[in-house]
């Protein structure tokens, strides 16, 4: 989501004038799309601002320093008792607004007057969710994030997104499929559908038609879209997957065999202290169905282990939920409380290296699953999706499988955004390396 925001907001600044450059030493202006998921990310990001300000700002008394996003929404002005030279604040739902009030900075400088104030722009705007939508211009991507709604009605206790982004909100279908179609026109051929709860999309503001949720009918309308080769989206709730959306991963061809869906927990117990709305019984269920749906499909999940009260035989189900289900992948959090969410109250009584312990009992089932789930697609020829070059090696290319495994192979340039043939050779937990199959392939 916040890859997603940052791209629009440079999409948008690109759109008046302004210059993106790749080295931060090059930059006039800097602007830190901060997260506020965990203390650690808020403070890594004081942290680079502080060195930002102490480092740039002695040098160039007219260098600007912005905060966008989570943190600068829950924080606001208390930022500016931190970071006093601080010169923008941006909440989440203000990011169409960042290249007006740029505008406004620089003409305040340039007039030689005394530096403006700190200027902080936090509050709620009816129809934001509709302002996310610009793309980096005459920029191919094969793969694009599309947000197709804003904010988060769950209320999980550890979790303070409903203060960041708000109540949800959506889009239309219209607006959206008009905005994939252009992007299928400059080459994209994935789609990866984005909201906080993106099953949530529409519920209570598009209606049902012909028993599909107003989620599943965007999915139908994108999948109708030329050009478009595939659809994947991010991230769900267990929660949404009802029988139709259960139904579209058989019925709807370009919608890939690929499931994030978050557990959080084993142990019923603390999902219910989690404030989850769902029992691993239920959970269990929607895995089964999907599979029966279709076989080859791949789960990833989030686990949160050592949240407050969370006792041995609490971990122990959840050890043993995990295991049984073999996720291809999963984000596995060790917990931190968060300010101002219910979980706070409950405090933080698990030790930090008991935390650490059942984190790596549970990557190490992790590691195991995800061999062997990779291993058995050693002797078979997979679709991928080329992407780009590699991070190493002369003419290596990577790209990714309908069921969202990264593949390494030797390419062509010309390759990238192609669907092609790739027959696996070996893999590793994180990766599945092979070659081309050249046959109706111009390699």
């Amino acid at each position: 989501m916040n890859e997603r925001d940052s791209e629009a907001v440079a999409a948008m600044l690109r759109n008046k004038g302004y210059c993106i450059v790749d080295n931060e030493a090059d930059a006039d202006i800097i602007l830190l799309n901060t997260c506020s998921v965990r203390d650690q990310a808020e403070q890594k990001a004081i942290g680079k601002a502080g060195f930002l300000l102490h480092r740039r700002k002695e040098k160039n008394p007219n260098f600007i320093l912005g905060i966008m996003g989570c943190m600068a929404q829950t924080r606001g002005e208390e930022l500016v008792d931190r970071l006093p030279d601080i010169d923008l604040i941006i909440g989440t739902q203000k990011f169409h607004q960042v290249p007006d009030h740029l505008d406004n900075i620089i003409t305040t400088l340039k007039a030689q007057g005394p530096r403006p104030s700190t200027i902080i722009d936090i509050e709620e705007e009816l129809g934001s969710q509709n302002t996310i939508r610009e793309h980096t211009p005459n920029q191919k991507k094969v793969s694009a994030f599309v947000s197709i709604m804003q904010g988060c009605n769950m209320n999980c206790t550890y979790c303070i997104v409903p203060q960041t982004r708000g109540a949800e909100r959506s889009r239309s279908i219209e607006h959206i499929v008009e905005e994939v179609h252009e992007l299928a026109a400059n080459g994209t051929r994935e789609i990866n559908l984005l909201g906080q709860i993106v099953t949530s999309y529409g519920r209570r503001e598009i209606p049902t038609k012909n028993g599909k949720s107003p989620f599943v009918q965007l999915i139908e309308a994108i999948n109708a879209i030329p050009g478009i080769e595939r659809i994947r989206f991010t991230s769900p709730h267990p929660r949404g997957f009802k029988q139709d959306l259960i139904e579209a991963f058989r019925d709807i061809p370009k919608l890939c065999e690929y499931v994030h869906l978050p557990l959080q927990s084993g142990s019923n117990r603390i999902l219910k202290a989690m404030n989850r709305p769902y029992t691993v019984e239920r959970f269990q269920q929607i895995i089964d169905d999907l599979r029966t749906m279709v076989p080859t499909m791949h789960f990833s999940t989030d686990i949160i282990v050592g949240f407050p009260g969370e006792t041995e035989e609490d971990f122990e189900q959840t050890r043993t939920v995990f295991d049984s289900i073999g996720f291809d992948m999963a984000y596995i959090f060790k917990y931190s409380p968060r300010s101002g969410t219910e979980a706070e109250k409950m405090l933080d009584p698990i030790p930090q290296e008991l935390k650490e312990t059942r984190n790596q009992i549970l990557l190490d089932i992790l590691h195991k699953h995800s061999l062997r789930r990779n291993q058995e697609s050693v002797d078979t020829i997979e679709e991928v999706l080329l992407e780009g070059p590699a991070k190493k090696g002369e003419n290596m290319f990577t790209g990714r499988t309908r069921g969202y495994r990264k593949v390494i192979l030797t390419g062509a340039e010309r390759l990238i955004g192609e669907l092609v043939p790739v027959s696996i050779t070996h893999v590793t937990i994180s990766a599945l390396y092979g070659e081309l199959v050249l046959s109706g392939v111009n390699a």
